[in-house]
This record gives structure tokens, C-alpha cells and sequence, in this order.
């Protein structure tokens, strides 16, 4: 498929999700952009609901980035641990928060490789707060955008989330990248399932989708 008839087709299948999920966001609860930062490590091999119930003892018994920055990685870790790989999240969290209150005035910085540089923040966390935080072009590939984006044919056969990021910047518009890795989360949970075939039948792109029932 030629770059140009992927464009077409990711055009397609941005318009279609659309009205299919027009309210999909962020499933992840927050109010601030540091509670987003938190949250989206704790995400990590979690699901997002769980994190969404574990935060709640964390803020409030640390209810800013300073009272989370003075805290002892023991203290989160026994709050997180739920989550999984407690110690590991809560040795990033620290010292993210840490580096917010020291070096950014305890705000989340709006520029890309600032949020990369923050420890246990990587790509797929960054653009996810660029996109929801700030309202910057932003891509998103997380475990559902990678198996869609495939399936779909909008990539061929990529799994290294970097690569298809980049691929995704090819052929989706800026200003629908954040929102259209919403949708395919909404649609990876829904329809295009990982742990069962896939729901072909009632998906709403069953006619262009490139590689309609392949695992």
C-alpha cells in the first residue's frame, strides 16, 4: 500500500472512530498535570482503573508535589505497590517529583525532551501528557495503538513503539494524533480485542481494515 492510500485509509479510520467514540479520552483520573505524571507511571503493566483507585490513598496523604517530593520512597511504595513493581515506581516518582519542585517550580514542563529527561518517563508517557496536559500534537503508542495500527494496515508489521510512532506522524494529521490513540484504546478494548479474536463482525471498520481477523 502506497504512503499515499495509507493516508486515505488513516483519514477514513480517524472519521469512523470518531463517531463511534466521540467522547474518548484519557482513562486515567486527574485534576493536575503532576497527578497525570504520577499516574501514567503507576500504569505501567497496571491497568488503568486500578491505578485510578490506588491514587486516591496517595493524594491523600500527599496532596501536592512537595509533600510527594518530601516523601520516603518506603512511605509511596507501600501506597503503590498495588500496581505492581512498587519499588521501582515509587523510586521514579520520587525523584520525578523531587525535580519538578526543584527545577520547574513544582509544574509539569510543556516541552518534550524536558519530560523525557524526568525519571520513569519515557515516549509514549510524554506525548500522552504533551497531548491531554497541553494540547500538543501527540502520539500515543501504547499496547492497543500498536496491535490496531497493524491489523488496520496503517503499519506493516511494526511492533518497536518508536517505529510506529514515527510512522503514525507520516500519515495522521497533528492535530488528531492525541485523540485518535484515545479512540483506538477505546476500540482495543471494545472490538479489537487482544485476548479473544477480534469482534470483526461488529466493527465499524470491518470494510477497509487491512488485516481484518489476523491476531
Amino acid at each position: 500500500m502506497k504512503k499515499t492510500a495509507k493516508h486515505k485509509l488513516a483519514l477514513e479510520i480517524i472519521e469512523r472512530l470518531k463517531k463511534e467514540y466521540p467522547d474518548a479520552g484519557c482513562t486515567l483520573d486527574y485534576n493536575q498535570a503532576w497527578k497525570l505524571l504520577v499516574s501514567v507511571r503507576l500504569a505501567a503493566q497496571c491497568t488503568d482503573a486500578r491505578v485510578n483507585v490506588v491514587v486516591q490513598g496517595l493524594y491523600e496523604k500527599f496532596p501536592d508535589v512537595g509533600a510527594l517530593a518530601a516523601a520516603k520512597v518506603e512511605e509511596i511504595e507501600e501506597i503503590v505497590k498495588p500496581c505492581g513493581l512498587g519499588h521501582s515506581k515509587a523510586r521514579d516518582i520520587s525523584a520525578c517529583m523531587k525535580i519538578l519542585k526543584e527545577k520547574y517550580d513544582g509544574n509539569v514542563p510543556d516541552d518534550f525532551d524536558a519530560l523525557l529527561s524526568l525519571p520513569g518517563v519515557g515516549r509514549k508517557s510524554a506525548n500522552l501528557i504533551m497531548g491531554d496536559v497541553f494540547g500538543k500534537p501527540a502520539i500515543v503508542t501504547d499496547t492497543h495503538c500498536i496491535r490496531l495500527v497493524n491489523r488496520m494496515g496503517l503499519v506493516d508489521g511494526m511492533k518497536e513503539p518508536k517505529k510506529v510512532e514515527m510512522e503514525l506522524w507520516k500519515i495522521i494529521p497533528p492535530e488528531e494524533g492525541s485523540d485518535f490513540c484515545h479512540r483506538l484504546v477505546y476500540h482495543g478494548r471494545e472490538v479489537c480485542t487482544a485476548r479473544t479474536k477480534p469482534y470483526c463482525d461488529k466493527c465499524c471498520l470491518n470494510d477497509i481494515c487491512g488485516q481484518v481477523g489476523v491476531k
